[in-house]
This record gives C-alpha cells, sequence and structure tokens, in this order.
C-alpha cells in the first residue's frame, strides 16, 4: 500500500537569515543558511540536514513515496537526494509555481500544485508537513492510523514543546470536541483566547503544521482557497476550516505529548538537538 507524504519545502526563510549574525557560526554553516532553504541546514553530527532526519523518519513510520514541493530553485535539494541514500523511498520534486513578480502564495497553494503535478493524490490519502520541523516517527505514523473522520491533524500540547514562551504563545490553538473532532483554529491567540480555552478544555493544543488529507474531498477546498486579506497567502488552516464547515466530523485531532525540534531562528541551530 503507499503511503504518501508530502514536505513544504518552500519559503525564503527570511527570520533565519535576518538572525544569522546573533550568533557564532562558522563560515560554511552561515552560508548554507544563507543560500539554501532551512531544511538543509546542517545540525547532525556529520553536518548531516535536517531533512535527512525528517525522511528518515518518514521512512521509519512507514512511508514510501515523498514529494518535496519547492520553488524552481531546487537544486539544492536534488543534489542532497543524490548524496544520501534514501532506499525504499520513491523521491518526487513538485514545483511551485509563482506568479511574476510575486511571492508564493502560501502553503494551500502549494499542496494544490502538488496535486496538480501528481494526479495519483487526487485518489489517495496524504500527509503533509513542513520541511524545517523534525516531526517524530509517532506523530507520522498518527497520520497513517485508520479513522472515520477523512482528514486528520497532530495537536501538540503546548507543555510539551521546549520553545521560549513568547515564540509558543503564538501557535495557533487547536478547539475540538469530545470525540476530538476540530472545532475551530485560533491563530495568534490573546490572553483571554487562552485563559477560555485553558478552562473549558483543561488543556492547550497547539498546530505544528502536519495534517492528513483525503485527496478526493479535500481537493476542492484547496483549489477555492481564499486568499489571506493580511498575509496574501492561501493557508492550510483556512482549507481545514472549509472542510468543517462542510462537515463538522471531517478532521480528526490525534494528541501528542512531543517537543518538535525546528529551525526559525538561527538560535536554533545549535541548540537543535539538544532540546
Amino acid at each position: 500500500m503507499s503511503a504518501n507524504l508530502i514536505v513544504l519545502a518552500g519559503g525564503k526563510s527570511s527570520r533565519m537569515k535576518k538572525s544569522l549574525d546573533s550568533i557564532d557560526l562558522n563560515d560554511e554553516v552561515k552560508n548554507i543558511a544563507l543560500q539554501q532553504h532551512k531544511s538543509l541546514i546542517p545540525v547532525g553530527p556529520n553536518d548531516e540536514p535536517l531533512m535527512y532526519y525528517l525522511l528518515l523518519n518518514a521512512k521509519a513510520a512507514g512511508y514510501n513515496h515523498i514529494y518535496i514541493v519547492t520553488s524552481k530553485e531546487n537544486e539544492a535539494f536534488k543534489s542532497f537526494v543524490e548524496h544520501y541514500s534514501f532506499e525504499g523511498l520513491h523521491i518526487n520534486f513538485c514545483i511551485q509555481h509563482t506568479p511574476e513578480g510575486q511571492k508564493p502564495l502560501g502553503t494551500a497553494d502549494a499542496v494544490f500544485q502538488c496535486l496538480s503535478q501528481f494526479e495519483e493524490l487526487t485518489k489517495a490519502h496524504f500527509t503533509v508537513c513542513n520541511g524545517d520541523n523534525l516531526y517524530g516517527v509517532d506523530a507520522l505514523k498518527d497520520m497513517l492510523r485508520l479513522r472515520e473522520a477523512p482528514h486528520a491533524l497532530v495537536a501538540y500540547n503546548r507543555e510539551g514543546l521546549r520553545f521560549s514562551e513568547e515564540r509558543i504563545s503564538k501557535f495557533a490553538l487547536m478547539v475540538f470536541n469530545s470525540q476530538n473532532h476540530l472545532e475551530q483554529i485560533i491563530e495568534k491567540p490573546d490572553e483571554h483566547q487562552v485563559a477560555h480555552c485553558m478552562s473549558t478544555q483543561g488543556e492547550l493544543r497547539v498546530s505544528m503544521n502536519i495534517f492528513s488529507f483525503y485527496g478526493p474531498l479535500i481537493h476542492k477546498h484547496l483549489k477555492d482557497c481564499p486568499i489571506h486579506p493580511v498575509r496574501k497567502e492561501k493557508e492550510l488552516p483556512t482549507v481545514l476550516m472549509l472542510a468543517i464547515k462542510e462537515d463538522p466530523a471531517a478532521v480528526y485531532c490525534f494528541k501528542s505529548e512531543a517537543h518538535v525540534p525546528d529551525l526559525t531562528s538561527a538560535s536554533d541551530i545549535d541548540q537543535f538537538f539538544k532540546t
């Protein structure tokens, strides 16, 4: 049986690049961070990049078809795949085309373009995750588990994430019912919304952007996703809300207590395997 993982590796990594002078890095790592995507920055003992560990975890979780979504300038990703051996993984590249003179149109657009380029995904279940987060094997396995809901996500306990309070406070909050079906996503919640979620749910669950979708039911929502009025992007949380509007039981929340190492700023590089 085919298990599909779409890895979103696009983006300009602007926050990472702006913060590189704030820490002491060797010139080689700094140059890679300046010129390439965050997922290709060396973090391992032998300079393995984050993407290396993410694909190893995906393989261990049972995935065999990988779709890496990049910009058209993706020679570094192709070199990475050629350099490392990922026996048992069929790796494809999807190009997220961008309107002339504009920035990429967001995560929902990236997934829609991937389905447009690989029609088999429109008929299958697939997982979507960020390329600059190291999701654990258990979370990746959860996205493959049998469930009645067509779509799913991993809802992480805020208490288990070892980030600064300032960073965590900006993560989107998950609101779900007693059957663990997603009801709402609160982007950049204020203190009153945080307090309300804690009082009604007894815990705070956040998204780290790992989702499972059923192609035949999510394709139209990806296609119809509106552009966010401020960020000017088509975003996957909006797609989830469209799915829930059509079917309140469309999205199941798998709970996780794990930490998810990521590369948001330069300070995360040295701390990657220490947190």
